[in-house]
């Protein structure tokens, strides 16, 4: 497995593809504890070490689908087509003047794509160079039609050599030679056309895409279409992904906590300063617990599935998550987050039948039946969110049990899904609950959530 793994390597190299030889052997090592014949699992141990972004991964699957796929020169059924191909290679061999791009090119077909990516590579810096001076270069133009121009002498020879019958081809030997040969002249001509995305390119599709997010986060989640809502989910996973990588290194980089230089010279003189015993300041702060109580009425689910969804696909930068919704009554839904993917628990919880959404919602009756059966969730580590507008049907707000729950926690967050024109208004107890929490935001689009979610993880 080695042989062909580093003929990979170099080819991807040769197409100015940057790897690592300890990126090489981590693949290898990796590739032990897999199974080599799963195309799957091979694939996505290669893709994992050396495609390190976005942009690299578009370029890994291009030469991977072209080293073990286009070129594999799998022949093993038709056994006179692998001895027709290797004899009108050697014939084409025989036909060379020492021009560099016609033996790249005859070696691409012979399977060997690393002379040919080598001489692409080299046209595109060409084409970089240029592009810094001020004049206009006909150099990369003129190599490349040079490669072009052997290109075309190639198919030209390949189809004498078939269509002449020199070798004794029968008609349908001659078909599948034709195809094939063809099909990787077809291969190498899309290669060397392929122009290069630049990196200004690349940073106006990114800032293209970011404003598209932009402007879609402004929107009110009640207003998105089918297909927007799913574009609002992917910008979500991405947020979750580098949220995720943001803790983890925190927590890695604060493992010990900090070196204390004073207290650790001050520890090494009692034994002259042999053995140096290290004391850091401080362990990482620990994490946050999060109690979560999710208003799931019509006027507010669209906003509330959103934030469930990130906080238990975040839910390893917390120490522990605990969900409620609630109408008119509280119901804890941790467990269905904890045993199934966010998405499928709001829908079991969605599709509960011995849940009433149809009632009128009471935040009193919420927060009576909250303080009675698990008012001890909330300690001084606890940090309790609150998603809803804050309209009680004019009922009894029991405003004086949500100072409690304030009292037990760290802090109360309050995320309220309508604009700040309509707090107060109606039957809206935004003012009176507003004076029991830490904190009160509008939280109604994309943007709003993620500011909100940033903060609350970092």
């Amino acid at each position: 497995m080695m042989s062909p793994l580093l003929k990979f390597v170099a080819c991807c190299r040769a197409a100015g593809y940057r790897i690592s030889t300890s990126e090489v052997i981590d693949c290898a090592s990796q590739l032990e504890h897999v199974d080599v014949l799963d195309e799957d699992e091979f694939r996505a141990v290669l893709r994992a070490n050396f495609a390190k972004s976005r942009n690299e991964q578009l370029r890994f699957d291009r030469l991977y689908r072209l080293f073990f796929s286009e070129l594999k020169g799998d022949f093993s059924e038709e056994e006179g087509l692998s001895k027709g191909v290797s004899e009108i290679i050697d014939s084409l061999r025989e036909a060379m003047n020492g021009d560099e791009a016609y033996r790249a090119i005859v070696e691409f077909l012979s399977g060997d794509p690393y002379r040919f990516l080598d001489l692409i590579r080299q046209i595109h810096s060409e084409s970089d160079s240029a592009n810094l001076g001020s004049k206009f270069s006909l150099g990369p133009l003129s190599s490349k039609l040079r490669v072009l121009l052997n290109l075309n002498r190639v198919r030209e020879e390949v189809a004498a050599a078939i269509d002449g019958n020199r070798l004794r081809y029968d008609p349908g030997m001659r078909a599948e030679l034709s195809r094939h040969l063809a099909d990787r002249i077809d291969s190498a001509q899309a290669l060397l056309l392929r122009e290069p995305r630049s990196y200004a390119d690349d940073a106006l599709g990114y800032r293209t895409h970011e404003k598209r997010l932009m402007e879609l986060g402004e929107r009110s989640f009640s207003a998105l279409s089918a297909r927007e809502l799913e574009e609002v989910r992917a910008a979500l996973d991405r947020l979750v992904r580098k949220l995720k990588d943001i803790v983890s290194r925190r927590y890695a980089a604060s493992s010990r906590g900090v070196l204390d230089v004073k207290k650790t010279l001050r520890r090494a003189e009692r034994y002259h300063g042999v053995p140096l015993e290290i004391v850091y300041r401080k362990r990482p702060p620990k994490k946050a617990k999060i109690v979560v109580l999710c208003d799931i009425s019509s006027s507010v689910w669209a906003a509330a599935r959103f934030m469930l969804n990130v906080l238990y696909s975040l839910h390893e930068c917390f120490e522990r998550v605990n969900s409620f919704v609630f109408v008119s009554g509280v119901r804890e839904v941790t467990e269905a987050f904890e045993n199934n993917d966010p998405d499928v628990a709001i829908n079991l919880i969605l599709k509960d039948p011995e849940f009433n959404y149809y009632v009128p919602t009471d935040y009193g009756e919420t927060f009576r039946q909250f303080k009675l059966r698990h008012m001890d969730m909330l300690t001084k580590r606890t940090t309790l969110i609150i998603m809803g507008d804050a309209r009680t049907n004019y009922l009894h707000p029991e405003d004086g049990i949500l100072e409690e729950m304030r009292e037990r926690s760290r802090r109360v967050i309050w995320l309220n899904p309508e604009p700040r024109s309509s707090w107060n208004t109606g039957d809206s107890e935004m003012y009176a609950y507003g004076k029991f929490c830490n904190e009160v935001r509008q939280c109604r689009n994309l943007n709003e959530l993620v500011a909100f979610i940033e903060e609350l993880v970092i």
